[in-house]
Parts: C-alpha cells; sequence; structure tokens
C-alpha cells in the first residue's frame, strides 16, 4: 500500500514577478537531507529521550497500559543513566532514569519533578565530519569526542542553547 501523499502548492513572489513551487510530503519516506557543503547526511529521527522519575512505573506504562514493546533496563554508566527503549515501529522512546551521584538527569529531574522530555536523538552519516562541520558553524558540541551511546554508536549532544532550546544528540547511523 502506497504511503498517503500530500501535495502543497505556493507561490513565491520576487521583485519581478512570481515563480510557482510544489512539493510532495510523504508520511512514511525515508528523507536523507544533505548539508549544504554535503560533508554529511543528516537521517532519520532515532529516538525522542523521556527522563522518568519512576522508571518501573515508566515501563509498565508503555508495556502493560499502552501494549508497546519494551527493552530490559540498561544501565550507561559513562552516561550516568539507565535507560529501556520502547518501540515505535517508526522511531523508538527512550525512558531515562540517573544512575549516581553526578548524573545529569538528576539535574534534569530536580527542575522537573514529573520528567519530561529530555532530547532528540538524529542519525548522521559520519559523525566526525558531523562534529567539525558544526564547530565551524559555532554549534558547541557538549563533548570533544564523541561517546559510545545506548546502542553501540559514537554519539555527541550540541548544546540546546544553539538549537532553539533543544537538547541534540547525533547518532552515527
Amino acid at each position: 500500500m502506497a504511503a498517503p501523499m500530500v501535495r502543497v502548492t505556493g507561490l513565491i513572489c520576487r521583485f519581478r514577478g512570481a515563480i510557482h513551487t510544489r512539493r510532495n510530503i510523504s508520511s512514511s519516506q525515508t528523507l536523507v537531507q544533505k548539508t549544504p557543503s554535503a560533508l554529511w547526511n543528516l537521517g532519520r529521527l532515532n529516538h525522542v529521550a523521556i527522563a522518568v522519575p519512576d522508571l518501573e512505573k515508566a515501563k509498565s506504562l508503555y508495556q502493560n497500559v499502552l501494549g508497546a514493546k519494551v527493552s530490559e533496563t540498561v544501565p550507561l554508566p559513562d552516561h550516568g543513566v539507565y535507560t529501556i527503549f520502547v518501540e515505535l515501529g517508526n522511531t523508538k522512546l527512550e525512558l531515562l532514569h540517573p544512575l549516581g551521584k553526578n548524573s545529569p538527569i538528576s539535574g534534569f529531574l530536580q527542575k522537573n519533578k514529573a520528567g519530561g522530555m529530555h532530547h532528540i536523538c538524529i542519525e548522521v552519516d559520519d559523525i566526525k565530519k558531523a562534529m567539525s562541520d558544526l564547530k565551524q558553524k559555532n554549534i558547541r558540541l557538549l563533548s570533544e569526542e564523541p561517546k559510545t551511546g545506548a546502542h553501540g554508536k559514537p554519539v555527541v549532544f550540541l548544546h540546546p542553547k544553539d538549537c532553539d532550546g533543544v537538547l541534540v544528540e547525533l547518532e552515527e547511523a
């Protein structure tokens, strides 16, 4: 069955006339976007991370109430978190809970007692090239080198103040 397609027709006005534009927007096609310099490519949304004060309660909600496929709890000491992944078909949710006293999730939960969205993760095809290019564009990275993420792949976080208030994780696909 084909994905639903929406046609958008617009009008772009210039100083001396008009140019008609048409875009096709599909709700299920994978989109790979090339950066202007074409050094690296931005890929799909890998997951949305949610900080939770009670990991077992959150796991039960997604597994027992909503019926989602849920992973086992995995500790990530290098990141100071416990993680559980919730499969959604087209992406995942990552449930985060503090691991240790210096966990970045502890501070987040102190400010947001009920928990909430912590970050989004977007795949890239070459994390080192992405990091270099983003540094040149004055986007601050939260580490100088990629770390190994929950999927065993290199990851780096971008400063939320440089990303419209959103903590963005890039993960090499």
